[in-house]
Formats: structure tokens, sequence, C-alpha cells
């Protein structure tokens, strides 16, 4: 990307149009959570709502409710595109507005949760931002973190990013394959890059923010050790099934993951059409030696959980939360639960009644 935080800052100058609603921490709560909308209870005569905010606690295997939150109404009519660092992007497809709220953080202001509004999107000639994959940023404070960026990857080539709060317009550049549509982003705090994975995961693509010479994302071969040893019949199988991966990266430490999700699909006369079901998860933990980085397959992640659905994919240890399961992915999209690496087993959490919004995995929030 050419001279990303060059270009996002001559777009800056302090937007004085963005609308920011601040808001009072007035609680702590540990997570992680899975954002499952809201339920309104009254609409006031300002236009915003009050009503209970609803998330699953995957540690005790139960909904927990956030009784008498305000509902903002600058978020009535916008759908949930994703979440990352505890905060939620909102869409609206009329106008192509933008907004990020931390409305599904437990520790926010239950009367005044904050609002940002983003500028507007515009799409690259070629391309369509209906469909969005996933949102991602660099920093969990957008307000106090000068060069925190927000990165939204569309279903097709187009990723846009902007700083919030400063930004004018977003910076839109064009992934450089056809094969990264559908591909989520990452942001390594590591290597201060966004990732993109390519689909087959042979590949992926980084978008340095400090580069101020390198006009294109740099490529990076994925050089596989080994292998998971499965019957020819499974490896059938996972062959015709559906397949997502995903860049992971430990909150804790530098262990980078590429997940593998297999999901099988077959036709159900409930939905009248085709239904995902999750088949496995295969990890790849990488690893760097004298002879370079490899990529080696592991069903043994040690305390570390990983948790994906349409938020930034994150890595957590289990022991920050009492009742998770090491070496455990937590999920929700074809299937709900969590799968257990060391045995390949999947237990299944009972889908909630009455999900209203796009479902994402919220991180543990400090005390």
């Amino acid at each position: 990307m050419s001279q990303l935080l060059i270009r996002l800052s001559k777009l800056s100058s302090r937007n004085k149009n963005v609308c920011i609603h601040k808001c009072v921490r007035l609680f702590s709560s540990t997570g992680p959570y899975l954002t499952l909308g809201t339920r309104v209870q009254e609409v006031l005569p300002t236009g915003c709502k009050t009503g209970d905010v609803l998330l699953f606690d995957p540690a005790k295997e139960q909904i927990v409710t956030l009784h008498d939150k305000t509902i903002p109404k600058e978020l009535k009519d916008e759908e949930m595109i994703g979440a990352s660092h505890g905060w939620s992007f909102f869409y609206d497809r009329h106008d192509l507005s933008v907004r990020m709220s931390d409305i599904f953080n437990p520790s926010a202001s239950k009367s005044n949760p904050t609002v940002i509004t983003l500028p507007r999107l515009t799409d690259l000639p070629c391309e369509q931002i209906e469909q969005v994959c996933n949102v991602a940023m660099t920093s969990s404070s957008p307000l106090g973190d000068e060069d925190c960026v927000v990165a939204i990857k569309f279903s097709g080539r187009q990723l846009s990013l902007c700083r919030p709060g400063r930004d004018l317009e977003w910076t839109n550049t064009s992934a450089p394959f056809n094969s990264c549509e559908n591909s989520n982003v990452m942001y390594s705090k590591r290597d201060h890059r966004f990732y993109l994975a390519v689909h087959g995961g042979i590949h992926f693509f980084s978008y340095h923010l400090n580069s101020t010479t390198n006009v294109n994302p740099e490529h990076h071969e994925l050089v596989y050790r080994n292998h998971p040893e499965l019957d020819q019949s499974e490896w059938k199988i996972l062959s015709l099934c559906s397949r997502r991966e995903y860049l992971v990266e430990s909150s804790s430490s530098d262990e980078r993951y590429l997940v593998k999700w297999y999901a099988h699909g077959s036709y159900s006369s409930v939905l009248n059409g085709i239904e995902y079901k999750t088949k496995r998860f295969m990890v790849f933990s990488e690893e760097e030696t004298a002879e370079g980085k490899f990529m080696c397959y592991t069903e043994d992640i040690g305390e570390m959980c990983i948790f994906i659905a349409s938020n930034e994919a994150f890595c957590i240890p289990a022991s920050s939360c009492p009742g998770l399961k090491p070496s455990n992915i937590y999920f929700m999209g074809h299937g709900f639960g969590s799968y257990d690496l060391t045995t390949g087993d999947t237990h299944h959490y009972k889908a909630p009644d009455g999900v209203i919004t796009t479902p994402c995995w919220l991180p543990p929030v400090s005390i």
C-alpha cells in the first residue's frame, strides 16, 4: 500500500464533522462473550431506545443480559458487520455510512454508549461493497491512539482503511489476486501490519502501516512442514468441504496460527437452501528456524483458545477466564460450539432464540 499513514494523514485534519458520543466507564467484566443482539423495551422521545443487550458466555454456557441499556438512535437502522477489540461496527447500506460503538461491551456506559461515525464508504472500479467479510483494527483506543486504523475487508478484493475521528474519507486498495475474495483481514501487533490469508492457505499478503516506499502489499509464501495423518476417506470428505482460512495472533505472546475451518454443506428443506456444518478444524503454528519460517500442524496450542465468528479472530489464554478450555476453538457460523484440537471432538451449544444481529466474539475486558 502506497504510503498508507502519509495518505491517511493528508486526509486527516481532525474531522470536525465526526459524530462522537463520549461515554463513562461504569464497571468491567471479564468475558469473552458472543454478541446476540438487543431486545427493545422502550422508545424514548429523543429517538433513542432502552432495552436489554444479550450476550452469550461460553465458559458458563449461559446468556448474559445487560438490562436497561440505551440503544443510540444512530444505530437503529444499521446492520452489524463485524467486531474488533471489543468495538462493534454498523453499516447503513442506503447511504453507505459506517459507525462503531461499544454498545455490546459490558464495561461501557449503560446510559450513553460511545458511537463514532466513520466516513461514508466508496467503492473501487469493478468492486462492490455490499457484502463485508470482516473488520479489523489496530488498537482498542480509537480516540486515544493517533495511529489507530480501522480496516474493512469486502467480499471482493477491496480493502478500505481509515483512522477514526481523524480521516475525512477512506483509503481504498485492492488485493492483488481474485483468490483474496472472501479473505479475512487480521492486524498483527507484533509486525504492525494488516494480513490477508489467501484462499487455500498457500500464501498471504501484508500491508505495512509505516511503509513510505512500498507501493504494493508484501507477498509471503507459506511453507508447510507436516500435515495431519488422516485416512484417504477422511481426506476425500474434506476435499468436498467448504474451507475458510484465518490468521490469528496470540494476545499474550508472539505466537501466530493459521486456522483452516472445514464445513460440509447439504440441502436443508427448513432453510430451503444449503446448510453448512463444521466438520473439523486444522491449526498450523508458525515456527521460525535457521532454515526459515514454517507452518507446522499441531493438535496442541497449550492453554490458548481461539475465537472465530464474524469478528476479527483472536486468541487468548484459557486462564484469562475460568471455565474456558485450553486448546479449543470457539466458533459461531457453521454451527455454534467449541472444537477440542487434542481430541477432535465438537461440543455443540444450544443456539439461542431470537438472534437479531451478526454474532461476534468480544475479547475479555480487563478489570
